[in-house]
Formats: structure tokens, C-alpha cells, sequence
């Protein structure tokens, strides 16, 4: 890395010399239009970023890659703002350009975790495995997406936490979106004692799967999966659009109790009943 710096300043040497004596010889004429240029050119900038802004508000412009897409017009305009500049004080543009792109391959070799998760964020725009709004699963993390920005994707979660991944943890990994699809299957399992009828049971479920929001026209299924040591285990399915998952869920886990208790259904937990069929001889009992 030190040769590489030896390396790097040596050819830029040249190139700073020939800058540096062409400041000395700038008028203060030459000084005020530069400034005057700048001047323009950080308001042009501004006038174009909030004109983005706008149309990205207006759903002119995909929100998931607008985060992206304005960073990267952001630094092309300082770009061309610093070559317009230099050329209105004679600086040769092309040394700047030489001494820009030396500069720019030095900072590529130390921030090279920087440029992985650049190169992600634009796999995850190409790609869109999700966009701004949706509900994903990420390397141990969940939420719903707020941006896809040039380093990091940000996402909240329920408690309105507000994490920062890596844009290449996320390229490198799984990614879950729950929200992707139209519809999205609930599926509650719960448990029935073996006294009470399956048949009990089953349309007891059917009857707590009564909500507004569970989709008409799809299958509301009640059905045994399992025979545990204490209890019948069963299961309910329905489906409803992703952003109602949560309400009708936890609306039906509820509901289940309250038509349990109505069909007399005894919903059972873990016990173990001990029988004593006889009474060795010589063992001598409490009543004794």
C-alpha cells in the first residue's frame, strides 16, 4: 500500500505543478467570474436536485431508486461544477482530469467495502427483489424498506426501530419479502382436548375465521396435523392481503378462544394424570 502511495503521488506531481503556477497567475477578474460561476452553478444544482424531489413526490420516479439516482446526479453536477470552474480559471482541465482520476483510484483501493456495497445497491435496484414500502427478512433482520441508499438500505420495524444494512450483507444472503405477492396465507395452529369431536372443533375454527378483511374467494381451511400426548393439534388457514396480516391475525387468535368456549371445546395444556389401580400388600396408605 505505501509503494502504491509513492506511486500514486509521483504521478501526480507533474500535474500539481503545472495547476499550482497557473493560480499565480490569475487576475482578480478571472477570481470573481470563477466565483460568480460557482455561485451559479451550487444554485443550478440545488433548482435541479428539488425538481427531482418534486417528481419523485408526484410518483414520476420509482421511490426505491430515487435515493440512488439522486446521489449519483448529486456528484456528477459537483463534478462537472469543479471542471467548469477550474477551466474559468485557466486551470488545463485534462491535468485536473489526470489528478481526479489518480485521486479516485487511490480512494478506490482503501474504501474498497465502500465500493462492494455501491456495486449491491445497484444489483438491488436492477434486480428489485423489493422495493420502498415492502416488508422484508434480511440477515436476521425485519422490517419495512424506507430507502435504498448508495452504502446502506434502511428499514423500520414494528416498534419503529430504524436499522442500516449493508447493502452487500444483503446481495450475500436470503432476502424474504412479505409483501411481494397480492395475498398471503395465515396460519394458525392451535390445540383441542381428545374428549371433544374433531368435527367440533374444526367448525368451531371455520367460525372464528370470521373477519371483513380474510379474501372472499379463497379456501378458509380447518384441519387436524398432529396427535400430541395431551392434546389433538389442528390448524387454520385463510388468506388476506399482506398489509391486513397482523390485524386479522391477531383478531382470529383471539376470536378462536371465545368460539372454543361457546362449542365447549377445552383447549389443553400439558398434564399428567397418575392411576393407581391397586394396592401392593404391605404398603400402608394415608387412610391407614
Amino acid at each position: 500500500m505505501r509503494l502504491t502511495s509513492v506511486f500514486l503521488t509521483a504521478a501526480a506531481a507533474p500535474d500539481v505543478g503545472v495547476i499550482a503556477s497557473t493560480l499565480r497567475s490569475v487576475s482578480l477578474r478571472q477570481l470573481a467570474a470563477s466565483a460568480l460561476l460557482l455561485v451559479v452553478c451550487i444554485v443550478l444544482i440545488r433548482l435541479i436536485l428539488r425538481a427531482a424531489d418534486k417528481l419523485s413526490e408526484r410518483g414520476w420516479i420509482d421511490r426505491t431508486l430515487f435515493g440512488f439516482l439522486r446521489s449519483v446526479i448529486k456528484i456528477v453536477l459537483l463534478f462537472v461544477t469543479i471542471m467548469l470552474v477550474a477551466g474559468s480559471l485557466g486551470i488545463n482541465t485534462s491535468s485536473l482530469l489526470a489528478i481526479l482520476s489518480i485521486a479516485g483510484l487511490a480512494v478506490s483501493l482503501s474504501i474498497q467495502n465502500v465500493l462492494s456495497n455501491i456495486a449491491s445497491a445497484v444489483m438491488i435496484l436492477s434486480a428489485k427483489p423489493f422495493r420502498a414500502g415492502d416488508y422484508i427478512v434480511t440477515g436476521g433482520q425485519e422490517g419495512t424498506v424506507l430507502s435504498i441508499g448508495a452504502i446502506y438500505t434502511n428499514i423500520a420495524t414494528f416498534d419503529n426501530q430504524i436499522i442500516h444494512i449493508p447493502n452487500s450483507q444483503i446481495t450475500s444472503g436470503s432476502i424474504t419479502n412479505r409483501t411481494a405477492a397480492a395475498r398471503r396465507r395465515v396460519d394458525i395452529s392451535v390445540s383441542a382436548s381428545y374428549d371433544d369431536a374433531i368435527p367440533t372443533v374444526r367448525q368451531a375454527l371455520l367460525q372464528a375465521a370470521q373477519h371483513e378483511k380474510i379474501l372472499p374467494g379463497e379456501p378458509v381451511q380447518a384441519f387436524v396435523t398432529g396427535y400430541g400426548d395431551n392434546a389433538i393439534e389442528y390448524s387454520l388457514r385463510f388468506w388476506v392481503r399482506p398489509e391486513d396480516y397482523w390485524t386479522v391475525y391477531f383478531f382470529v387468535l383471539e376470536n378462536i378462544k371465545t368460539c372454543f368456549d361457546d362449542a365447549g371445546v377445552s383447549m389443553t395444556y400439558p398434564h399428567l394424570n397418575v392411576h393407581f389401580d391397586r394396592v401392593p400388600e404391605g404398603v400402608r396408605t394415608p387412610a391407614d
